[in-house]
């Protein structure tokens, strides 16, 4: 709840997605292997409402197709990322090191 500027409470609207827009959103976690908060940051939502709509799914068995991955696309899939992360990691040293030096 919200506070206008009356000084009463004003409710928050709550926003409403179609299904079609959340498979769509789960499907990128799924089978981009983008994580629930890139998604929810790139379509401007919530964080925790990917992860309410996958557990949703998983229960009613709609991500049993999508989630089939075979473990040679996995691999390649998480090599991938690890190769990501350690260059993440190495410009954030080499920043490190820059801004050590300075002070």
């Amino acid at each position: 709840m919200r506070h206008d500027i009356d000084g009463g409470l004003q409710m928050k609207e709550r926003r409403k997605y179609s299904r079609s827009f959340k498979l769509a959103a789960v499907k990128k976690v799924v089978e981009q292997g983008m994580s629930g908060a890139e998604v929810a940051r790139e379509l401007g939502i919530e964080g925790n409402l990917i992860y309410n709509w996958k557990a949703k799914f998983e229960r009613e068995g709609v991500l049993n197709d999508l989630g089939s991955v075979s473990p040679e696309e996995e691999n390649k899939r998480l090599r991938e990322r690890v190769r990501q992360l350690e260059t993440e990691r190495d410009i954030l040293k080499k920043a490190t090191a820059f801004f050590a030096k300075e002070n």
